[in-house]
Parts: C-alpha cells; structure tokens; sequence
C-alpha cells in the first residue's frame, strides 16, 4: 500500500470503489472509506505523479468533490481521481483511475471559445494541420481514441470539402488510451505503462503547446 513514498502501483480496492460509488454516491458512504481512499487512490497518485515530474513536470491532482453550482446532477462525488501535468491551462498529460480501471491521455481541454478558435485555426492552416493530421493517425494506430466535445456539423467559416473537417468539428482533443485493470495495475510496473504511453503522445501534447495552449 503506497504512502508519500515510491510509487508500487495502483491496488485494485480502488477500482472496486469507484464502481461500488458509481452506485452509492453519498456522503455516508465516502465518509467511511475516505481513510483506505486516501491509501490506496489519493497517495499512490500523488507517489505516480512525483515519479513522472522530472520527465513531464509537476502534476495536478484533481478534487474528489464534483461542482454542483451549474449541474443538474446532484452527486457530490466525482467517479474517478484523476491528475494533470502541464505548464498550461487544460494542457498536457492526464491519467485517470476509475472504476473501469485506469485511463491515460494528452491533449487539451477547451475552456472558452478561444481556445477553440486557436485550435481550429491551427487545423486550418496546411503546415500545423497535415501534422496533426498525421499525429492522431499514428495515435490511433497504437491504440489511442480521439475524445472531446465536438459539432455534429462544419464549424462556421470553414468550407463543406475541407480536407480536416472531422478535426475542425473537434472543440478540443484528447487521444485517451483504456487499460482496463489488468494485474500489474496494482505493481510498479503500473509506472513504466503510464510513462511509455505519455511518451507517445509527447508529439500531440507538443503541438498543442505550440499552437493552442495558452500559459495561466
């Protein structure tokens, strides 16, 4: 069971959890398995995410509380403890445990129109885009989806026949890969898994730095 200390892998109590949350998300039922989610989610995490700092830099870990102010979902609880590392806002490398096992991504997240119009017109133009083009490609070709909010039609002031349009409906992108839980989730091994995918998507990660990402 991991503390502050070397990272030994994610115990899979921790998926288990967050399916048995998807079910019963209470705060009675939070509030008795806080202490061993603190052990076996919330430490381990942060362990991961210090080994990676060097390589990635600093990670952020997200609130386990959901913000309730505009949702019609009254949950309190979010079903995942995920992380960030990134310089720049929504930007960068993610990795996720759930109760479908663990998650690891990179890309962007749009957080205003601006971010989306960055994004777009970066597509649009045919040095950025042909590479992007040829980056989620070859992600997708190792096993990576493309996620994130996108249009079901063309974006405004782009033609009907542009050659990237699936990327221009795109609002934001993120090439996710799902590895489930298999058995070395809960060994060190769960490490060198989550560093060599952040690795490979080092070139999609880079390109959003260069021509979307803005720094905070």
């Amino acid at each position: 069971m991991a503390d502050n200390g070397a990272f030994a892998g994610f115990p899979h109590w921790g998926v288990e959890f967050y399916q048995d949350l998807e079910e019963d998300n209470t705060r009675e039922f939070w509030t008795a398995h806080k202490p061993r989610w603190q052990q076996d989610v919330r430490d381990p995490m942060r362990a991961l995410a210090d080994e990676l700092e060097d390589e990635f830099g600093p990670a952020k870990l997200f609130r386990p509380n959901r913000n309730l102010r505009f949702s019609a979902d009254k949950s309190p609880y979010k079903t995942h403890q995920a992380a960030l590392a990134g310089r720049e806002k929504g930007a960068g490398w993610y990795v996720q445990l759930g109760g479908d096992g663990l998650v690891v991504g990179g890309g962007f997240r749009a957080h205003s129109p601006a971010d989306t119009a960055r994004f777009r017109a970066a597509v649009d133009a045919p040095s950025s885009g042909l590479l992007l083009e040829r980056l989620v490609a070859e992600l997708a070709g190792s096993g990576f989806t493309l996620e994130g909010d996108s249009l079901k039609t063309r974006p405004k002031g782009y033609d009907a026949d542009h050659p990237r349009l699936e990327l221009l409906r795109r609002k934001e992108i993120m090439a996710l890969r799902r590895f489930g839980a298999p058995d070395w989730l809960a060994t060190p091994q769960a490490l060198d898994e989550v560093r060599a995918a952040w690795r490979e998507l080092r070139p999609l990660t880079e390109w959003v730095l260069e021509h979307v990402a803005v720094e905070d």
